[in-house]
């Protein structure tokens, strides 16, 4: 991973290989470094260890855009680099530890907040005194009610978005040939895997979907179509994608959905965000 500026204030993060990478690491894919970051720099922020106004996922990169300190932020990376690699080589490992911490900082601020408390207690009025307790309660309160809240966050990542595909697109045949298997069988592929965004380009709302093996890569048409409809579910490279609407596009187009990726009113905008886990079902 190298650090690279950006202007006054954000930093590019280049998860490509360099020549000189060590062996452990050198054969994971620049993807797994990218959507590894993504999860890492998120929850920072979340916790409130790394500023930042944007954090955008790419193929190869990950910009930090808003940074009020770049080269501090930079020092940061530098050292969050290990716990990034251990979460995909050691995911397990890496997930205990991150609660560790996070549990550990949680202790720190509960044990100074009651220090705290315990002076102001002191040297109280009975009716201030009466006063903190009630602010130590609220206090009670906005943790529980912080930690609920990371619960739900949890359980929202963990949920898959589930796609409805039917199955038509002029395409499939093409993918099956390539593939070597009957166009039965990439239905079957299509719906069995668990698909990730690992980020959002060329439209609005256009997901590029991690999760097929790297063998299974196909080449875009050598000719675009002219449009491409709506809802259309594609192939290319080692992705998947769905178009969110209606444009020109060189992917294989194997199925469609009537699934609504993009709705400038909506909060947020895109259905299918960076980190989300995507399941295709047969409509």
């Amino acid at each position: 991973m190298r650090i690279r500026p950006v202007g006054a204030h954000a930093l590019l993060l280049d998860c490509t290989t360099p020549a000189d990478t060590p062996e452990a690491v050198a054969d994971i894919p620049e993807a797994a470094f990218v959507e590894a970051w993504r999860a890492e720099l998120w929850r920072r922020r979340e916790r409130g260890d790394l500023i930042a106004v944007e954090i955008v996922p790419a193929a190869r990169t990950v910009l930090l855009d808003g940074l009020p300190d770049p080269t501090t932020t930079a020092e940061q990376l530098t050292r969050w680099t290990s716990a990034v690699t251990a979460a995909i080589t050691r995911p397990d490992q890496a997930h205990a530890e991150a609660h560790a911490e996070a549990g550990a900082k949680s202790h720190a601020k509960d044990h100074a907040h009651a220090k705290d408390h315990a002076h102001a207690k002191d040297h109280a009025h009975p009716k201030a005194e009466a006063h903190a307790g009630a602010d130590a309660d609220a206090h009670a309160q906005d943790r529980n009610a912080t930690a609920e809240d990371g619960a739900e966050d949890r359980a929202d990542d963990a949920a898959d978005v589930v796609v409805p595909v039917t199955f038509d697109g002029p395409d499939l045949p093409a993918v099956a040939e390539h593939w070597g298997v009957g166009v039965p069988a990439v239905r079957h592929r299509l719906t069995s895997t668990r698909f990730r965004v690992a980020f959002c380009g060329f439209a609005p709302g256009f997901p590029y979907l991690t999760g097929l093996p790297a063998e299974l890569a196909l080449p875009r048409l050598a000719t675009p179509r002219p449009r491409v409809p709506a809802g259309s579910v594609a192939l290319a490279g080692p992705y998947a994608g769905i178009y969110p609407g209606a444009s020109p596009g060189g992917w294989l187009l194997v199925g469609r959905t009537d699934l609504v990726l993009f709705d400038v009113a909506a909060d947020p905008p895109a259905q299918l965000g960076p980190g989300t886990t995507v399941r295709m079902v047969a409509a």
